[in-house]
């Protein structure tokens, strides 16, 4: 798997809006326009992803769904 990568930081503007560290579109091919999602965990943080990406994340776990069950069952 591979790690994590720190692209920088952002600040929150006064409409809500954040921009992306250039280094990061570049790495991540994100363009304008670019559809992401949203997600958050336990208050305190904050994940953007490509849409695409989520549906290719999605469509690997279906395709694993049998041993994905079982390893859910024996945590």
């Amino acid at each position: 798997m591979k790690q994590p990568v720190f692209y920088g930081s952002t600040v929150i503007s006064d409409k809500g809006q954040v921009v992306i560290p250039v280094e990061a579109r570049n790495a991540l091919n994100l363009e304008k326009g670019e559809k992401l999602l949203v997600m958050g965990m336990h208050n305190d943080a904050i994940m953007l992803m490509k849409v695409s990406g989520f549906q290719k994340m999605t469509d690997a776990m279906a395709a694993r769904q049998k041993e994905l069950d079982k390893v859910l069952k024996d945590i």
